[in-house]
């Protein structure tokens, strides 16, 4: 009898072969493991884009009387402004050369910042800073005097990019390029000495 009969007649070990079968479909699966889980996490956000997207917490305590605080909320420039009496005074009497002075464009404020002030404290402004005409960010020039365009500015935010000009509650003159008011972001206060952005007493935004 020859070698090949030999071969031919010996019987097949199916429990081996079972275990070659399995091993190979694990060491598979653990390849394709491998592979996904790359895949996945670049589907996932980083923690940079979360921290992004997350509401900002600002503590009133460190900004001075005058100053404007700016911080990112969804990649977008915010600021709180901790406006004195002497600000709010040059809020008033002007509304004659706003292209929108009672805020009657909705998508640009929540509905507790429709008021002259644009704001749920008159002394706490909280805007984003981004220009509603191109997105540049405006200076803040809140004192009378210190540039003068045109007679009687009262002071406020200027754009260096178009020069649209708005008050210091953000409402943008007549004949400017911005088409509108300074968007007012969601926000409230978690007491007297903080406020979130990115949430309203309604919840996140």
């Amino acid at each position: 009898m020859s070698s090949d009969d030999n071969k031919q007649q010996q019987p097949v070990d199916h429990s081996r072969r079972r275990m070659l079968i399995g091993a190979t479909t694990a060491l598979g699966a653990i390849g394709t493991a491998f592979v996904a889980v790359p895949f996945l996490k670049s589907w996932m956000p980083s923690a940079k884009a979360k921290a992004i997207g997350a509401p900002v917490e600002v503590d009133l305590r460190t900004i001075k009387p005058g100053q404007l605080v700016k911080v990112v909320w969804r990649g977008q420039t915010c600021g709180v402004m901790n406006r004195t009496p002497q600000l709010l005074q040059q809020i008033e009497g002007h509304d004659e050369v706003l292209s929108d002075p009672e805020s009657a464009v909705v998508e640009q404020q929540p509905d507790y910042a429709v008021n002259k002030f644009r704001s749920i404290k008159p002394e706490w402004l909280v805007l984003n800073m981004h220009c509603t005409h191109l997105g540049c960010i405006p200076q803040v020039l809140p004192e009378p005097g210190s540039y003068i365009w045109e007679p009687n500015w009262p002071g406020g935010f200027y754009c260096p990019c178009h020069k649209s000009k708005f008050d210091l509650a953000g409402r943008v003159y007549k004949s400017m390029p911005a088409p509108t008011n300074l968007v007012i972001p969601p926000y409230s206060f978690l007491d007297n000495n903080t406020v979130i952005i990115g949430v309203s007493s309604a919840g996140a935004a």
